[in-house]
């Protein structure tokens, strides 16, 4: 049997968002790390598959959205008996922060679920609500050439009412079979124990992962690569309407970029760019063109040259 190929695989729930933001009327979209993830990849020209399930109620209009765009859904599995995981997220005014609640959670994925013959150049592990066990990551390590992960649905807890707040607890395990980690700021923070970003990093890099990324919404993001440390800036987008998925969408472009075998601050320049056009719409319905990505990616890099 022929072993399928992709250059970059994500694994990982999708998430049915029911979106408000300041002043408007709540918006239903497709979500979840997996789709933000993906579908930055085919912008930029990267082959890209998930491996994911979903519920009975999973829109159809979803997963032609993915089909349309190049994305192999042939690994997402329909759970008939069950539902798709969904978020409530409500944003501030200015949209500094958010209010996340659990409305509902798929099944976890299961080592059966897991295609038997497959290798992807990078695998990125993009769980949201427990969905992944420190197995199928073990499992996955040898079906990719590079693995990266975000923790952030490792890392939450929700209580009764389905609001998410972060803990601490995670298998560390995990991160010694990374070879990249990315989070948010406040993530790596918590998970660490350590309020100094760069001590935090350090720690992370300890585990096992060669490099270290943190976002830090509108300020940019932290890159740690090699035992140096670089600042990359934000794109200033034209307008902030929605920033829903802005770090899973600098993953997604800085795995592309990877792969490319560009460097990694060029690399992180690119996922800047890419999380900058992302939140100029809601949800998953406006990623930009390649053009203007690259675009601001040199003028990121361009500003970088200048100030380093």
């Amino acid at each position: 049997m022929a072993r399928d190929t992709f250059d970059l695989t994500v694994i990982g729930h999708f998430s049915l968002d029911n979106i408000t933001l300041p002043g408007k009327q709540p918006c239903a979209t497709l979500g979840g790390a997996v789709a933000y993830v993906s579908l930055i990849a085919r912008v930029l020209g990267a082959s890209a598959s998930v491996i994911s399930n979903v519920g009975s109620d999973f829109p159809k209009t979803y997963m032609s959205q993915l089909r349309d765009a190049g994305v192999d859904v042939s690994q997402i599995i329909t759970m008939p008996s069950d539902r798709t995981t969904s978020f409530e997220l409500t944003y501030n005014q200015d949209l500094s922060s958010r209010e996340l609640r659990l409305k509902s959670q798929g099944h976890p994925i299961t080592l059966k679920e897991l295609p038997s013959s497959f290798h992807a150049k990078a695998l990125h592990v993009a769980p949201i609500a427990s969905e992944i066990s420190y197995e199928i990551v073990k499992q996955l390590r040898d079906r990719c050439d590079c693995l990266s992960i975000d923790p952030q649905g490792m890392t939450r807890q929700f209580d009764k009412n389905g609001y998410v707040t972060n803990n601490s607890q995670m298998d560390s395990r995990l991160l010694k079979l990374v070879d990249i980690y990315k989070s948010s700021k406040d993530e790596i923070q918590i998970l660490t124990g350590k309020t100094d970003l760069e001590e935090a990093i350090k720690s992370i890099h300890k585990m096992g992962p060669k490099t270290v990324i943190a976002t830090i919404g509108a300020k940019g993001s932290v890159l740690c690569t090699q035992d140096k440390f670089f600042d990359i800036p934000a794109y200033k987008s034209t307008q902030l309407v929605d920033p829903t998925g802005a770090g899973d969408v600098f993953i997604g472009a800085y795995l592309a970029e990877l792969l490319r075998e560009k460097e990694p601050v060029w690399c992180a320049c690119v996922g800047s760019a890419a999380a900058s056009l992302v939140v100029e719409n809601i949800g998953t319905s406006f990623f930009g063109e390649k053009e203007e990505i690259y675009r601001r990616a040199n003028a990121l890099g361009e500003s970088w040259i200048s100030k380093s």
